[in-house]
């Protein structure tokens, strides 16, 4: 009877009380249990493989270039990251709030990294979240327009409640990514929220959207009660590259 059980819960896609429940009769715990025990521990394992496979699926789906948490993010002084606006940050209420949060930097400095890891709470928090290298999504956009798949790309980007484009403006906008941002940014505009990482200062982001009546309309958007961080010090991937130089040079003396 507990093997038909067994079966009838795999073929259910019951898998987390399948795991729990096999575990139960593995283990002889089955038979000091109450029925409501039972039952309690089933739904809970049910649950909990449901609500992980949701988060890896999210994670999955976000497209992130790599693993970043919350937790590891260095606040050494001199880069003038502030603790505090980062912990209200990963409570992702600015999400909830629609707001946008900014993060410019020299290259290396760390931008990407604090912008993923924010998304990766966002993630394990249950949002949809995207992110995307900004000349790469342009590139895929002009693509998705010559082959008829461009309502569909913009429509996948309007559906994310998290939208993080990284490396913004590190190359002038042509008219078509110029206007391509343009629709982005006003289909999102105080419904999602939107995390922008940049080595150019907000300042010089005009020039480099180019037109001037659409880099005002964009602009207008994306600054007005942003959050911001502007970052300092040495680049990251240079002080863990000369680091790990130091290490090989110690361990041949």
């Amino acid at each position: 009877m507990n093997t038909e059980t067994l079966e009838k819960l795999r073929k259910l896609k019951f898998h987390g009380m399948y795991h729990a429940f096999r575990s139960s009769l593995e283990s002889g715990r089955y038979d000091s249990l109450t029925a409501d025990e039972l039952l309690g521990q089933l739904v809970d394992a049910e649950w909990d493989d449901r609500h992980n496979r949701r988060i890896t699926g999210q994670i999955f789906y976000a497209k992130f270039r790599y693993k970043a948490a919350v937790e590891n993010i260095n606040y050494e002084v001199s880069r003038n990251i502030e603790k505090n606006l980062v912990k209200r940050l990963a409570d992702c209420s600015f999400i909830e709030r629609n707001e946008n949060l900014l993060i410019t930097g020299s290259t290396g400095i760390g931008k990407s990294y604090i912008a993923t890891a924010l998304g990766y709470q966002a993630c394990i928090m249950g949002y949809r979240v995207l992110y995307a290298n900004t000349p790469k999504l342009f590139a895929r956009l002009k693509m998705a327009k010559a082959d008829g798949t461009y309502i569909k790309e913009i429509a996948k980007i309007e559906r994310q409640q998290l939208l993080i484009l990284d490396d913004f403006a590190i190359q002038p906008f042509d008219a078509p990514s110029r206007a391509a941002l343009m629709e982005i940014i006003e289909d999102r505009h105080g419904k999602t929220s939107m995390i922008i990482t940049s080595q150019l200062p907000v300042s010089a982001w005009y020039e480099v959207i180019g037109d001037k009546t659409i880099a005002d309309a964009i602009l207008d958007r994306i600054v007005h009660d942003a959050h911001r961080m502007e970052l300092n010090g040495e680049s990251m991937r240079r002080q863990r590259s000369t680091s790990t130089e130091n290490n090989t040079k110690t361990q041949t003396l």
